[in-house]
């Protein structure tokens, strides 16, 4: 995997407000999504990546937008991350429950 410039995360505390803060960051910057991860109770993180600026305007809309409709519970960029955090990015999906 190429070096990514930028990861942004940003936690919610439930789907509604991370749909909100993604669609945010995607119409706020240029950044890719990463995925998606469920962490438990309740607790929920979308990930984004792109150069620092992109990342860093993404997360800001995000977290306004998100604390609209629920609660924000963290947020944070890595510019430059190490080449081996890419193994523990989100695939795409990766929240979803597996079907019984």
């Amino acid at each position: 995997m190429a070096t990514i410039p930028a990861v942004g995360m940003v936690e919610t505390r439930g789907l509604v407000a991370l749909f909100e803060a993604t669609d945010a960051m995607l119409k706020a910057a240029s950044v890719e999504m990463l995925g998606w991860r469920r962490v438990g109770k309740g607790l929920v993180t979308t990930f984004v990546s792109g150069d620092v600026a992109a990342v860093k305007s993404a997360v800001t809309a995000a977290e306004s937008a998100a604390a609209k409709v629920g609660e924000v519970v963290g947020v944070h960029i890595i510019p430059r991350p190490h080449d081996e955090l890419t193994m523990l990015y989100p695939t795409r999906g990766a929240g979803k429950r597996s079907q019984k």
